[in-house]
């Protein structure tokens, strides 16, 4: 084992990405893609459901790139 092996964690790290923006109608942030109550409880969360909200994020980034207004609403794009 080597000295710096000691410190290390096994755990699943934050998705954070210091965009820390809550979206008003989606209710999750546009930097990391976790709702303010999965943000709020990381720290105590065990690393599988760590796992489990990290293999969702990704299905989440669609919901933030829908626009109901302005010009790619009135050209249908």
């Amino acid at each position: 084992m080597k000295d710096d092996d000691i410190w290390t964690r096994d755990e699943v790290e934050s998705p954070c990405t210091k965009i820390c923006v809550i979206h008003p109608a989606e209710r999750i942030c546009t930097g990391c893609l976790r709702s303010m109550d999965e943000i709020a409880a990381w720290g105590r969360m065990s690393p599988k459901q760590r796992r489990e909200i990290m293999a969702e994020l990704p299905t989440r980034a669609p919901r933030l790139q829908r626009r109901r207004g302005g010009r790619a609403a009135r050209v249908g794009g």
